[in-house]
């Protein structure tokens, strides 16, 4: 969605901006980018892009490896051609592969991506100081939150029947967004669920997001008996994601390396309450359950569900700004110094 939305604001503002996909979703046809289909695909598309006088600028976080040799490649290609790129270092103080600790064998890798930019755009003062721990000058490193108000922007729109009937059974159906990989302890939350059934039957959980990789899940809830109360309704647009969330019960959000969360500020906007794992950088108002901790997980959602009109009134709605003028500022060379 980020991306989505500084392309927008930059061609509003009269610029030109091209996105290069090299995500999974690169093969939808009819998209607003241009799809990358090898690394020697990729090669090209930055230089010719880089020879047409475009400033590259890179999105990298500390879990993927692919990511590394990516923005490796795009700072060097912007480099020889005489430009200083801008990278975009989006996710919690503590990833896969960062900080130095994390990976002491990466810090000259490190160095580099982070010594060839303009600047560094990252989530907030802790990755900003994590970021100056390998050797970079602070002054480079711009923190921007990257929720910003536009992603409160959405239509209510008519839900699939599946979807809908869902609400209808489960007066209290609560949703979540996930990838079904193992740092968003899936297996932990539909444990929890059997749980939380056994006392509120009118209990139900809408999981969204991509289904690769659920066989194991849906054979957990299968094995526990709760096929009724789980549902998996894919990868939703914007507008169908906030329309589920807003009739929802309470947003359950899992992981621990994901910073303050995007998902999670669209729900306290909306005031949904929300549940998630402390990772002691949860906004205000959030409920905090211990991260695997299947009982407590269970206790906070009770507590929710019963507690539901006291918790929703007693939400601070979070403050959001118009960050992706922030943005737009750094890739325009309109803040800092080197």
């Amino acid at each position: 969605m980020r991306v989505y939305f500084v392309k927008r604001e930059l061609e509003q503002s009269g610029h030109l901006c091209t996105v290069l996909n090299t995500g999974k979703g690169r093969f939808l046809t009819g998209r607003d980018f241009e799809p990358v289909f090898s690394g020697l695909d990729y090669v090209k598309k930055v230089f010719k892009y880089r020879l047409k006088g475009f400033t590259v600028h890179m999105h990298l976080n500390g879990d993927s490896p692919k990511g590394f040799v990516l923005t490796t490649l795009a700072l060097m290609i912007s480099l020889v051609t005489f430009s200083r790129p801008v990278i975009t270092f989006h996710a919690g103080p503590l990833q896969k592969y960062f900080p130095q600790s994390r990976a002491p064998q990466l810090n000259l890798v490190y160095k580099f991506i982070f010594s060839a930019p303009r600047h560094i755009i990252c989530n907030n003062d802790l990755v900003k100081n994590a970021i100056a721990g390998y050797g970079i000058h602070p002054d480079k490193i711009v923190p921007i939150q990257a929720f910003s108000r536009q992603y409160l922007q959405f239509d209510e729109v008519t839900l699939p029947d599946t979807v809908e009937d869902f609400f209808q059974k489960h007066p209290q159906a609560i949703c979540s967004y996930v990838f079904f990989r193992p740092e968003f302890f899936i297996e932990e939350m539909i444990r929890a669920v059997a749980e939380v059934v056994k006392t509120h039957p009118l209990f139900g959980l809408i999981i969204m997001g991509s289904e690769k990789g659920s066989e194991e899940i849906q054979a957990l809830i299968a094995e526990l008996g709760i096929g009724e109360h789980v549902l998996l309704a894919g990868d939703q647009d914007h507008d169908a994601f906030l329309t589920i969330m807003s009739r929802s019960k309470m947003y359950l959000r899992t992981p621990v390396k994901d910073g303050v969360c995007s998902s999670v500020l669209e729900a306290l906007s909306l005031q949904v309450p929300v549940v998630a794992s402390e990772n002691n950088t949860r906004p205000e108002s959030v409920i905090r359950y211990e991260n695997q901790n299947i009982p407590d997980m269970v206790e906070k959602i009770k507590y929710v569900l019963d507690n539901h009109a006291q918790v929703v009134a007693s939400i601070v709605k979070p403050d959001i700004r118009d960050t992706i003028q922030d943005e737009i500022a750094v890739l325009a060379n309109r803040v800092g110094t080197d």
